[in-house]
């Protein structure tokens, strides 16, 4: 009962003050982010809160006469705080948009405050396919692991890989992962052996590892979220894996670029798939990357950075073409279909789906003035989110 009455009462304090919450704002557009700063998936937030930040620095404060205002809160990764922070930045905040959701629960946990409030959510991290169906309000500027995983699958059987072991973190994003990797890889003519799942907090792959080392398939695919790949990479190479043959492919959380250097050389040759990498080679990319380090003593920017700064990207247009007059439904509505040329490449948000359309590329780890880098071999085309176009 008191569960209920505390939902029925926030629904209703959200819908109250929602419908004042523009009268408020005065010149100000107040963009609530919602981040994990702290705990195990700080590295998405610092990625993301520096990527906003550069890009407001990049294109000003201002637009259509408003003033932006960045409102950054700390969710640590809990979904329980996201809601509750989800609340406070609509009721008492009063913000036109949110932003950020680092790991899907916390993007669920936030879909119905967006719905009742009428409050976009532009999800710039989480990556389960089902997100954008959670709310008619919610617009992605990351990917979708299924989008990331299917192009994996068709790569490897024509690359002497036919038995795999998967190995993925227990929960949407791994599911996605799993489940759209080992059809495609079936249907291309190869065997999933083993299906493994890892806990979410506090994981301990040794086990998983040793397990895949007494199966030798030709392959591990892993899928882990985004700080927690060169856990899986050292374990990786301590246990010999790679010199038992076994190949260690993945999405590209797993070389992270955030991350990358510190993995040493047993990262070399590891084959990825993803739609962003710091070594893609448009000259807008070099750019973003240069400013991002020059910005972040030196950090480089990872695939979570340029889900922020598309996201801010978004925001800002749609601001623009509704010349800061409208609630969120005028928000949502030029969200809706934008076109541009991203860091990543170019990308495209599905007016129906509300989810991102774009590029995913196939990358090998090389090493590059003396670092390491996901460079990019093979490319597909204007990916839609397969777990979309039943």
């Amino acid at each position: 009962m008191n569960k209920r009455h505390f939902l029925s009462s926030t629904a209703a304090a959200v819908l109250a003050l929602s419908a004042g919450a523009t009268l408020a704002q005065d010149n100000t557009f107040k963009i609530g982010l919602i981040l994990p700063m702290t705990g195990q998936q700080a590295t998405t937030g610092r990625q993301i809160e520096a990527a906003a930040r550069l890009y407001m620095a990049q294109n000003g404060d201002t637009v259509a006469g408003k003033k932006i205002q960045l409102i950054v809160k700390d969710d640590t990764s809990i979904p329980d705080m996201t809601k509750r922070l989800a609340q406070e930045l609509v009721v008492n905040d009063k913000v036109n948009v949110l932003a950020g959701m680092g790991i899907t629960p916390s993007a669920l946990a936030t879909a119905q405050i967006a719905t009742q409030s009428k409050t976009p959510l532009v999800v710039m991290a989480a990556a389960t396919s089902s997100i954008t169906e959670a709310s008619p309000y919610v617009v992605r500027t990351s990917f979708t692991l299924p989008q990331a995983s299917v192009a994996l699958a068709d790569w490897a059987p024509k690359n002497g890989i036919k038995k795999v072991v998967t190995l993925v973190s227990d929960y949407g994003p791994g599911l996605d992962a799993e489940k759209f990797f080992t059809s495609r890889l079936q249907f291309n003519g190869g065997q999933v052996v083993e299906q493994l799942r890892v806990p979410l907090r506090s994981p301990d792959f040794a086990p998983f590892l040793q397990k895949v080392r007494d199966i030798k398939p030709d392959a591990l695919f892993v899928f882990v979220p985004s700080g927690a790949g060169a856990a899986v990479m050292k374990q990786f190479l301590e246990r010999g894996m790679d010199k038992a043959g076994i190949r260690l492919i993945g999405t590209g959380d797993v070389t992270d670029d955030d991350q990358l250097n510190d993995m040493g050389d047993g990262a070399l040759g590891v084959v990825t798939s993803h739609h962003y990498s710091a070594a893609h080679p448009s000259a807008m990319n070099k750019k973003f990357v240069e400013a991002f380090q020059k910005a972040n003593k030196n950090l480089r920017p990872n695939f979570m950075a340029v889900g922020g700064y598309d996201g801010m990207r978004v925001i800002y247009e749609a601001l623009r073409v509704t010349k800061g007059n409208g609630g969120g439904d005028a928000l949502l509505g030029a969200m809706k279909g934008q076109i541009f040329e991203s860091p990543r490449g170019p990308i495209f948000i599905d007016a129906q789906t509300r989810d991102v359309v774009q590029n995913i590329y196939l990358r090998k780890v090389e090493k590059k003035d003396g670092q390491l880098y996901n460079v990019e071999f093979d490319v597909v085309k204007d990916v839609k989110d397969p777990g979309k176009t039943k």
